[in-house]
Order: C-alpha cells, then sequence, then structure tokens
C-alpha cells in the first residue's frame, strides 16, 4: 500500500465549493481507497491505494468529486515520501514554525514550469516577501502575510502555465506528522 495525501484546490472557501469532509471522507471511502482521513476544511485528505499511478488516482477522484457535487476541484497528489522531501528541503531557515508558519507557503504545482515563465514572478515580490523553487513547488515567505501578498494562486497558474494548490507550512508538518501515525 501506498500512502497518499491528496490536496484539493479551492474548496469551502468564501463559501463557495462548500464540502464537508465526513462527506469527502466516505467519497474517497467509496473509492476504494483506505485508512482515510481528513484535516481541516481546506481538502487534505490522506489514504493508502495500492494503485501506483497517481494520475490514475487523480483523475478517479476529480471525477468522483465533480459527480458528486457539480462541481470541478483540480486535486494534487503526492505520497508522504514527496510530501516529507518536500517539507525537508524548505530553503527558507529560521523559519519559527510557531510565530511564522502561516506565513511560510508550499505552492503545489502539477508540473515543473519552465525556468522563463519562473522569472515572471520575481518582480512581483514585495520586500517582505522571498521565493524559491522546488521540486514540483514554490516556497514562498511572504512576511506580511499571503493575504497581502500580489503572488496569489490564480496569478501564479496564469504565469506559470500549470494549476497550483498552496498549504502554509504548519499544515505541511501536521500533514507529515498524521502520514507518520
Amino acid at each position: 500500500m501506498i500512502h497518499y495525501v491528496s490536496l484539493l484546490r479551492g474548496i469551502n472557501v468564501g463559501g463557495h465549493k462548500k464540502v464537508l469532509m465526513a462527506d469527502l471522507k466516505a467519497l474517497y471511502q467509496s473509492l476504494n481507497l483506505s485508512n482515510v482521513s481528513t484535516y481541516i476544511q481546506s481538502g487534505n485528505v490522506i489514504f493508502d491505494s495500492d494503485i501506483a499511478d497517481k494520475n490514475k488516482i487523480k483523475n478517479i477522484i476529480e471525477q468522483a468529486i465533480e459527480h458528486q457535487y457539480g462541481f470541478t476541484v483540480p486535486v494534487e497528489l503526492c505520497t508522504y515520501a514527496e510530501l516529507e522531501k518536500i517539507r525537508m528541503a524548505l530553503p527558507f531557515q529560521n523559519i519559527d514554525v510557531k510565530a511564522d508558519g502561516g506565513k511560510m507557503m508550499i505552492i503545489f504545482l502539477s508540473a515543473q514550469p519552465i525556468s522563463e515563465n519562473i522569472a515572471k514572478l520575481s518582480p512581483l515580490l514585495n520586500v517582505s516577501e522571498k521565493l524559491d523553487v522546488g521540486e514540483h513547488c514554490l516556497y514562498l515567505y511572504c512576511g506580511d502575510g499571503f493575504g497581502k501578498s500580489k503572488l496569489t494562486n490564480k496569478l501564479i497558474e496564469n504565469k506559470l502555465k500549470v494549476s497550483t494548490t498552496s498549504r502554509n507550512l504548519k499544515t505541511l508538518i501536521k500533514l507529515c506528522e498524521l502520514c507518520r501515525s
């Protein structure tokens, strides 16, 4: 069995695309995914599957959500090992998780963007922000908070030509802890 984490984009934000986590868990279980658990209302689902093809699982989940709820939800899928690797590769040292974990964003990318597109993001950073590129993710530190950054998911998607979903460092750490337990 492979331990996966799926990260749903844009559910339960501002009253749009409302999905109860208990219902989402039941949906995943109906897809023959096992040991399903959810974490907070933003669409983080941990589960096990014997299917090694991540694209196949991703497509199954996206189609099931669309069929069940009538709207499209992009899903990023990581194995626990990939999630842990992203956490360990955090490029900015001296991040106080308790004080700044909510300002440190990990932006999961559906594909690795080309360097010309990545270069389009740097001019949009403000003085309190730092950006670094990881493997299928961006690390974005927002000193003034993500809500005040020009670099929204939608803008990043537009510039990089890939789909994204973001989680803060506190959530990433908690997901890794839940996968280990």
